[in-house]
């Protein structure tokens, strides 16, 4: 499926790239900032002025992402990066570039509940101004249900990682279980990246990664992009960070529907998600 006007042309380029990487942070567009920050502050042994050098998308350049110039394309980004190198991107696995792969590079994929993930991706898609404009609630979710968004069909990249996470070597992370033990999973992180770091350490990263500390972090909250891009008075883009918030939006009949269509498009998989903690 086409990806959104900011991104178009350089999936094609990022297919053939072949650039050896160390790290690379996979979401469904959602989740992807809290693993971010994690993942800098084990590389920088907790020091959070490291982690302020430069905004997210500088220290750890998203891979689609193709702006005019004179700003640097994602790819452009990562080529000027010195090792270790730390990439993001939202495509589905049949996307990710070979290389990637033939590189062994370390995969961190975190997935989110289907119910929260889509609340989350329509406050989202407000407040973000390069994406189209999402429409009613009701229609979002119908759009949601078909694959209609950017970056596809949420269940078949939650699946795809799912059932290539253990050939290809892939962290496979829950929000929700990060959400309920955050010093278990950056533990898990930090194993994965093959680091040690202290204990003291830890606790300080968890601490930074909190939701309250990155919604007031200038370096992580998006507030450094202009209005015209991020319009955080439609939306904060750290908005609330809960597992079940989509209980505010979904009426009965809206969960009804999306459960039974959800049953029928996991079929095939048995992927332990959770929709409350």
């Amino acid at each position: 499926k086409p990806l959104a006007p900011p991104f178009n042309g350089s999936n094609e380029k990022a297919c053939v790239f072949n650039g050896k990487m160390y790290f690379i942070i996979i979401c469904y567009v959602l989740g992807t900032t809290w693993t971010q920050e994690i993942v800098d502050l084990l590389l920088h042994n907790g020091d959070a002025k490291a982690c302020m050098r430069a905004p997210t998308v500088q220290r750890i350049p998203f891979l689609e992402i193709q702006a005019p110039p004179p700003i640097p394309s994602g790819l452009e980004l990562l080529g000027s990066m010195k090792p270790p190198r730390v990439i993001k991107t939202h495509l589905p696995i049949q996307l990710v570039p070979e290389g990637f792969w033939k590189n062994k590079c370390k995969v961190i994929y975190v997935a989110r509940n289907a119910k929260d993930n889509l609340v989350s991706y329509y406050h989202f898609d407000r407040m973000n101004l390069t994406q189209p404009e999402p429409g009613p609630w009701d229609e979002y979710i119908h759009k949601f249900m078909r694959g209609k968004l950017s970056w596809g069909s949420w269940y078949d990249h939650v699946k795809g990682y799912w059932q290539e996470r253990e050939k290809r070597n892939i962290l496979y992370l829950f929000f929700e279980d990060l959400k309920e033990d955050p010093r278990r999973e950056v533990e898990r992180i930090m194993r994965y990246m093959d680091l040690s770091v202290s204990d003291d350490v830890i606790d300080k990263i968890v601490q930074l990664t909190s939701f309250k500390v990155m919604k007031d972090n200038p370096m992580a909250n998006y507030t450094f992009l202009p209005k015209a891009v991020f319009d955080h008075s439609i939306s904060a883009f750290m908005r609330k960070g809960e597992v079940g918030d989509w209980t505010n939006h979904f009426t009965p009949a809206q969960s009804q529907m999306f459960d039974e269509d959800y049953a029928r498009q996991m079929a095939d998989v048995d992927i332990p998600f959770r929709t409350s903690i």
